[in-house]
């Protein structure tokens, strides 16, 4: 069950991707409905696996983003190398951190499984406050994440 905060954007992202399979039309369409959907949310967009260990930037919401991450640095790194949900309170106490906007201050960065399980992405949202995400975020966006993309045809 998705919390109340997220249940309008999800209602929204189900209607507008409904029979969509393309993975780069869904991650647009997403990151644009969730940018607009908190004022918490600063920068929204997903980093997509393009080679063994690597991210490359793909649609996003927000100012410029970084273009290329390696599996082995930042917040993102961390989450497609783990495949597990990364919550930051506080980008600086976060080792080896990639500050791609100096206004971040705490991020929510969450790996994107397709249907064989497998990371083809992460999503990553940055707050310009500290401290602005928790679990009920946590639980919200990977239940939106398996949904979208985790879906059978």
């Amino acid at each position: 069950m998705t919390s109340p905060r997220y249940s309008e954007v999800l209602d929204r992202i189900r209607a507008l991707t409904e029979g969509e399979t393309d993975e780069i039309a869904l991650m647009a369409t997403m990151a644009c409905e969730l940018f607009h959907s908190d004022p918490r949310f600063d920068w929204v967009g997903f980093y997509r696996v393009t080679a063994p260990e690597l991210l490359k930037i793909g649609p996003y919401q927000g100012g410029h983003g970084c273009l290329v991450i390696p599996f082995s640095r930042g917040v993102c790194g961390a989450a497609a190398r783990t495949g597990t949900t990364q919550l930051v309170a506080d980008v600086d106490a976060f080792p080896g951190h990639i500050a791609c906007a100096s206004s971040t201050r705490s991020e929510i960065v969450l790996p994107v499984f397709n249907r064989d399980n497998q990371v083809i992405a992460v999503l990553d949202i940055d707050s310009d406050q500290p401290d602005a995400f928790d679990k009920l975020d946590q639980q919200a966006l990977e239940q939106i994440l398996a949904e979208v993309f985790s879906r059978p045809d």
